[in-house]
């Protein structure tokens, strides 16, 4: 395989950045889900936010290396049979993924820095508070990172079903493409 796109194809780059991103949103939307479950006399009360945070700053790196990689390496031109609806519902449907993601992760570096204190990620580096004094600031970001993780994880599903209704009612090579697949 190919480290860059082609224009028939994703490179191995763009591949393993795309599911390595998807993967994470879903890990952190369990762990996120859990950590609300646990009381303060758990073992887990401190580190699985710890976790969570780490893992934050680091998708966020991804991400900002994902949106790097996109203007090196273009994308593949969307595939003939696609009218231009469907290519419309594409690009707005991976600009809302790409815009919810990005203001998922700034609302959780608001509530893991809204006392002042730097997110420590897993002891290798820390992230300064850069933002802090907005009132309200842990409560607001918390409640709108709670709507953008749902409305994410909602789009994600959307997005694979449209994936999978590429490949199996339309039988495109939409979703071959996105596996660094050739098109037949």
């Amino acid at each position: 395989m190919q480290w860059r796109n082609s224009s028939l194809r994703f490179g191995l780059v763009s591949v393993v950045l795309h599911w390595l991103v998807a993967l994470t949103v879903f890990g952190m939307f369990g762990l996120g889900l859990w950590m609300r479950t646990l009381d303060y006399y758990s073992p887990w009360y401190r580190t699985a936010p710890d976790i969570h945070k780490s893992v934050g700053i680091l998708l966020l790196l991804v991400m900002l290396l994902r949106l790097l990689w996109r203007f090196l390496s273009p994308p593949p031109a969307p595939l003939a049979n696609h009218g231009p609806l469907t290519r419309l519902g594409s690009r707005a449907g991976h600009a809302l993924l790409y815009l919810g993601l990005f203001a998922l992760l700034v609302s959780g570096y608001l509530i893991s820095t809204a006392d002042g204190r730097p997110i420590e990620v897993f002891g290798w580096f820390q992230v300064p508070a850069l933002i802090t004094g907005i009132p309200d600031q842990e409560d607001l970001a918390g409640e709108i990172h709670e709507y953008l993780a749902w409305g994410l994880v909602g789009l994600a599903v959307v997005h694979a079903l449209a994936a999978l209704k590429h490949h199996f009612i339309d039988r495109d090579a939409t979703l071959r493409r996105m596996l660094g697949r050739t098109p037949r």
